[in-house]
């Protein structure tokens, strides 16, 4: 298993971080979407766009955390996350993942984070079926793919539908 350094994105890597989830989709889509956020003044939170890099300071996987809301409550989501194709399996998406929420939790101003993704994987950060928390989707989707998680278990989580960022078009 590879060891991987984490840290949050610079202007510097932008063509990097497009460029690694490009190649970890089928199409431009989901690259397209992060430079989409980035721009979102209502959405991008600064600090919370990580990499995962390897020891010759190569961006190989990316984890973004965005604004969203429950309700009227304001929480996070999840969401692209990406590895380059060579990469993947070696831990590079689960540093950027645990980075970007240690990231959030640092902050003390968040609370909730939210993903809609694989059923398999999310789990292993924390992640629990959103719906156990009152939490909707404002579209059908499977109910084990959408998720949630509380940074501070203390602290109250909002109910509701989520309110994904503009760019997610949801």
């Amino acid at each position: 298993m590879t060891t991987w350094t984490t840290r949050p994105e610079t202007a510097a890597d932008l063509p990097a971080v497009h460029a690694v989830v490009t190649a970890a989709f089928p199409t431009a889509a989901e690259a397209h979407l992060v430079d989409a956020l980035r721009t979102d003044t209502q959405a991008w939170i600064d600090g919370l766009s990580m990499l995962a890099v390897d020891a010759h300071g190569t961006v190989t996987g990316h984890a973004l955390l965005t604004r969203c809301h429950i309700g009227a409550a304001p929480a996070l989501a999840l969401a692209p996350c990406a590895v380059l194709p060579a990469a993947q399996r070696t831990g590079a998406g689960s540093a950027a993942i645990r980075a970007v929420l240690g990231a959030a939790r640092d902050r003390r101003q968040e609370n909730l984070v939210v993903v809609l993704g694989h059923a398999a994987y999310y789990p292993r950060f924390g992640f629990s079926r959103a719906g156990g928390f009152g939490i909707q989707a404002p579209i059908d989707v499977p109910d084990d793919a959408l998720m949630a998680l509380a940074l501070d278990p203390r602290q109250p989580v909002p109910a509701g539908t989520i309110r994904w960022a503009t760019a997610f078009g949801i």
